[in-house]
């Protein structure tokens, strides 16, 4: 069911108070990252709250998970969008792109066997980049590693070429609107489809374009055998987004991958996009995950 977006854009009154609206010192570090969070961390929040919340840490940006907002992004409307970006620029916050694009709506798949899914999924590909652009976003993230698993009969060739094709009208929309379409190579316990770096690289080179490049995640890059550093050098220039978080499923900082090394060879290979901080276990709670985040980030970085 769709969310209200016109009040999802509204702060509540009672988080006013708690939150404040004063915006945080921003990101100024030496190696001009930016700092993002994802906004499916701040569950029941609304919008306008997550919005003045990062901004009053000192967040750069917001990434949105379209699933948190409805079911479809073409249930939101040209009026909707324009609200959330209105609020994230009330703020002084970027919307930094959109990520967890597949989970809804059901029956979506990159490489299925049946061409009318994979259609639908092309079309839905080419919707998510209006999406990202109408929010004013520049980068949006295909994991979907329920959506891309190699099915039964299936061969690896068989579905790069039916994923090529289903990105390829999404990748020319992308051009048009300047996004970058940003595929995340995924570890071997979440998909057997692009587990690394290099396939990643290798696969969005088979469709040569500035709008479709590839995605860095810590919490995946430490599944390789590489060192992360490693991955980061010798995956520069192809990566345009970076995925903070921990193999533990929480925020940098709270597990053992030491950011700092991954701090110096994101400066080393001039990156200057975001670092975003996408986790999967909320236990500690919004206000928690996101404060101590960003400090460690800064830390690291610093």
């Amino acid at each position: 069911m769709v969310s209200n977006i016109a009040q999802n854009v509204g702060l509540d009154e009672g988080r006013r108070k708690c939150i404040g609206l004063e915006s945080g010192e921003r990101n100024q570090e030496a190696a001009a990252v930016k700092f993002a969070i994802c906004n499916e961390i701040f569950q029941g929040w609304k919008l306008d709250d997550v919005f003045a919340y990062a901004a009053r840490l000192g967040y750069d940006g917001v990434e949105i998970a379209p699933f948190t907002l409805a079911n479809s992004v073409n249930e939101i409307s040209a009026t909707e969008r324009s609200l959330v970006r209105e609020a994230a620029a009330r703020h002084g916050i970027e919307i930094a792109g959109i990520h967890w694009v597949l989970v809804k709506p059901e029956g979506l798949y990159m490489n299925h066997p049946d061409q009318a899914v994979r259609e639908r999924t092309a079309d839905y590909f080419c919707d998510l980049v209006d999406f990202c652009a109408d929010l004013g976003g520049s980068r949006m993230v295909v994991g979907s590693p329920k959506q891309r698993n190699l099915l039964p009969g299936v061969s690896r060739e068989q579905a790069e070429e039916w994923t090529l094709e289903t990105f390829r009208r999404a990748v020319a929309r992308a051009e048009e609107r300047t996004i970058t379409i940003c595929l995340e190579p995924l570890a071997p316990a979440e998909t057997n489809f692009i587990n690394t770096a290099t396939e990643a690289i290798r696969f969005v080179g088979r469709l040569p374009s500035p709008s479709f490049q590839i995605i860095l995640d810590v919490k995946a890059m430490s599944s390789e055998a590489k060192p992360i550093p490693q991955i980061i050098r010798e995956s520069s220039p192809h990566f345009t987004h970076f995925h903070a978080n921990d193999p533990n499923l929480k925020g940098p900082g709270f597990g053992a991958v030491d950011f700092r090394p991954i701090a110096a060879a994101l400066k080393e290979t001039g990156y200057s996009g975001f670092v975003s901080v996408e986790v999967f276990n909320f236990e500690d709670g919004a206000e928690n995950i996101a404060s101590r985040s960003l400090e460690y980030l800064r830390r690291s970085f610093g």
